[in-house]
């Protein structure tokens, strides 16, 4: 990486210097291409260092720049307040895998940041760029990162998209959530978001994966009684009723289940208890949201309603969440238990 000394020097000359960088790599492309073509990220660094310095002579930033080592961001500063960030590719694209979008290895005191990358492909290109005008989607490996398109153009960038400015979305405690909110608009239905980050929610996943025939019974019967609660819409005839459960099952709790249905369906129906009378022939997810309905109720209540509100796909709050979830499995299941509805049933249980 790079670094420089006057706290805030004037963008017009720091373009100067870069156009002039850019010039001599350039040249240096063009005279020496095999050798330009050998090099890879890591050593390619170090040259755009050497170019930018000999441009630097006789200006403000000369003597300022500094190449850091290991993972920091930006890769170059100079005066402590421009940054260079180099990307390399092999190959004949224009766009790769960024940084986190939560910049934790930032370097301090760094406001503005430029993409340097080079195709280093037969013919070698170099393009240099605003770092938040080249950045379209958020994408994820291991954490959530930017994903860099020198072609993209202007007005549809990720910032634009979530209409939130970069500086804005970088200095905020929890910059992921706006992207999460964005990109949860749109999802298909029965579709949701494989990865959370725990600030965004609170929760996060599982590092192993299971599968539901190895869990224990008291495993199964606390992940019965959350997926009751978070997703009431498997009482309804919905096809795709299990698919966001399915989703959350692997990504939340990091369990595979083959058969997700035969979690509450197995053994068909069974009968439950309204008063001194026995109603027969019940479904067998009734049967046991009625014997779990205190657990289940003990979950909602210890789930933020914002969180409820992702999983139910409507507003609720903190003082209502128990009545909407009440009502919510009124609306999708409305078969005849005895005469009476779920929802009357559940009622007169509260």
């Amino acid at each position: 990486m790079i670094v420089s000394v006057n706290p805030e020097p004037e963008r017009s000359q720091f373009d100067s210097l870069l156009s002039l960088t850019m010039e001599e790599l350039g040249v240096l492309a063009a005279s020496s291409p095999q050798a330009m073509l050998k090099l890879d990220g890591r050593n390619f660094e170090p040259l755009v260092k050497e170019v930018l310095e000999a441009a630097a002579k006789g200006t403000q930033f000369e003597n300022s720049i500094e190449l850091f080592g290991g993972q920091k961001f930006p890769d170059i500063v100079a005066k402590k307040f421009y940054g260079i960030e180099v990307k390399t590719t092999k190959q004949n694209h224009w766009r790769t895998t960024g940084n986190s979008v939560f910049e934790g290895t930032r370097i301090d005191g760094v406001e503005r940041i430029f993409m340097l990358f080079a195709k280093l492909f037969d013919p070698i290109e170099l393009k240099c760029r605003p770092y938040e005008e080249v950045l379209s989607e958020v994408v994820v490996t291991h954490s959530p990162r930017y994903l860099i398109d020198m072609n993209l153009t202007a007005g549809h960038t990720v910032f634009d998209k979530i209409q939130v400015p970069y500086d804005t979305l970088r200095k905020m405690d929890n910059p992921i959530r706006p992207i999460v909110d964005y990109y949860r608009t749109k999802l298909s239905p029965g579709e949701d978001l494989w990865w959370m980050d725990q600030s965004a929610d609170g929760q996060s996943s599982n590092l192993i994966i299971r599968i539901w025939a190895n869990l224990t019974r008291l495993e199964r019967e606390e992940l019965r009684d959350k997926a009751m609660a978070y997703f009431p819409v498997q009482l309804s005839k919905q096809p795709t009723k299990y698919s966001r459960m399915a989703i959350w099952l692997v990504t939340r709790e990091g369990i595979v289940c083959p058969n997700i249905r035969d979690m509450f369906s197995a053994g068909g129906q069974g009968s439950i208890h309204d008063g001194d009378s026995v109603i027969l022939k019940v479904p067998r997810i009734i049967v046991h949201l009625l014997d779990r309905l205190p657990a289940i109720r003990e979950q909602i209540e210890r789930t933020p309603a914002p969180q409820l509100s992702e999983f139910w796909e409507i507003p609720t709050t903190e003082a209502t969440k128990w009545l909407d979830w009440m009502k919510l499995t009124g609306t999708y299941f409305q078969e005849d238990l005895g005469g009476k509805s779920l929802y009357e049933i559940l009622m007169e249980k509260d």
